[in-house]
């Protein structure tokens, strides 16, 4: 029976496929864990509400890689790294590049990234998929889990052709949202009134082409951060930076300038919102860095990423709830299948700054942080991890989340060819797998590297 806020529906959904691994989202995450399951014979299904691999990267314009390096010691490797390597060989990067951070908020924070080309990655990405086997489904929205018995089972989704279901034996989340866990019932953290109101701002980041890019890095840091503050005064600006990444050519401008404040992302209303609060206030930056910023005296408009880049909603429970003290004690993890670099980065929420720390040494993520407490066969990666706040944002960077998706996509393949649970695998299997291809999820493999 149907009311004035309720419609009661009985549905007969058609099932269109049965896969061993589904991973809903193709983000950095997800698109690594799609390949890493793929390529050890999983059959494996991307689920992607967009029209291109990469997420952050490329629908959000976020033109670089963070956390590859923890200040010059690289501490990703595996298929995150090969792929840094094959954007590069397509032309849509120069390599790795020394990149401060934070310095017209006056806490310049020097790492070392990987600029790209977003076009360019997009292919990249495609190929990568394809060859390691794994099927994609573009512009498909995940609407609920399927769930028997305490394991998941499968999704249910929303096609231009109607809903459908999909099984597998192993569905890994890489939504950003959580939104597979949610709806299996898992435990959620970031949900409450008050922790929607403390979340960091949301950026819709846009590029400019016609830039003098030179011309611009000739510009001393405190002259950058007075035109900065006299941005914000005159309200043109509306925090400060002053970010933002060029491709090879040296000729554009990929700016993370925006800032939007009071968003809860889970909310259509609110995330409507924050999309036309983006576009008016790049309508005010852009006339800003013309008339005011040495090299972008000619810039032009050229392209408003295609949704805004939220940097934070719900992070899971799981078996374990990664730290800030665990990061900054340097604490080691037996089951340790990533490691990541920071910075410790979070943006005040109703505020203007950023505050910028670097971990002390790269610090080890456990698989209990990507495995969702109270239920079988589900796996998550990306920034939804099992952690606090402020370990959430040291760990939610892309070549981090990347390295995530490694190790959750190897053991759900693991798991999955041979009938078990991902449960059932013992963690010195995956960690032994994952060295196999290269990835590094220890600290001590690092500091034996750099001995070497």
């Amino acid at each position: 029976m149907a009311d004035d806020t309720h419609i009661e529906e009985h549905l007969s959904t058609p099932i269109a496929g049965h896969y061993d691994v589904i991973v809903v989202g193709g983000g950095a995450s997800g698109t690594v864990a799609a390949m890493a399951a793929a390529r050890l014979g999983a059959r494996t299904l991307v689920i992607e509400r967009g029209g291109c691999f990469g997420g952050a990267a490329t629908a959000n314009l976020v033109a670089q890689w963070v956390a590859f390096f923890h200040d010059e010691t690289r501490v990703v490797g595996g298929i995150p790294f090969e792929l840094a390597e094959r954007v590069q060989a397509a032309g849509g990067s120069d390599g790795f590049h020394r990149y401060v951070m934070g310095e017209a908020a006056g806490t310049p924070f020097g790492l070392r990234v990987l600029p790209f080309n977003p076009e360019t990655l997009k292919v990249v990405l495609d190929d990568a998929v394809k060859q390691s086997g794994a099927e994609v489904l573009f512009h498909v929205g995940f609407s609920r889990a399927l769930t028997n018995d305490g394991r998941i089972t499968g999704v249910i989704v929303e096609t231009v052709g109607g809903r459908k279901a999909y099984t597998a034996g192993t569905v890994i989340d890489a939504s950003g949202d959580a939104a597979v866990c949610a709806s299996a019932g898992v435990e959620c953290h970031g949900e409450a009134v008050d922790a929607r109101a403390e979340r960091q701002p949301c950026t819709l980041s846009f590029r400019l082409s016609n830039v003098d890019v030179a011309r611009f890095k000739a510009v001393p840091s405190a002259e950058r951060r007075r035109l900065v503050l006299g941005g914000l005064e005159r309200g043109e600006l509306f925090w400060q930076s002053l970010s933002f990444v060029s491709t090879p050519a040296g000729t554009d401008a990929i700016c993370l300038m925006s800032r939007i404040t009071g968003i809860d992302a889970l909310s259509e209303r609110d995330a409507s919102r924050a999309e036309q609060e983006g576009r008016r206030q790049i309508a005010s930056i852009v006339p800003f860095l013309v008339r005011e910023i040495p090299g972008f005296e000619n810039a032009v408009l050229a392209d408003i990423a295609e949704r805004v880049g939220v940097r934070e909603t719900r992070r899971i429970q799981g078996r374990y709830t990664l730290t800030e003290e665990d990061i900054m004690t340097e604490r080691s993890f037996e089951d340790s299948v990533a490691l990541g670099a920071g910075p410790m980065d979070r943006h005040e929420p109703d505020g203007t700054g950023i505050t910028l720390y670097a971990p002390p040494s790269p610090f080890e993520i456990p698989l209990g942080a990507l495995v969702p407490a109270g239920i079988e066969g589900l796996l998550v990666c990306g920034r939804t991890l099992s952690s606090t706040r402020e370990a959430m944002a040291g760990a939610r960077h892309m070549a981090t989340s990347m390295a995530m998706g490694e190790a959750v996509g190897t053991l759900a393949a693991m798991a999955t060819t041979t009938n078990r649970l991902p449960s059932a695998v013992k963690v010195a299997e995956v960690q032994s797998r994952l060295s196999q291809g290269k990835a590094l999820f220890r600290r001590s493999q690092v500091e034996t590297a750099i001995a070497a």
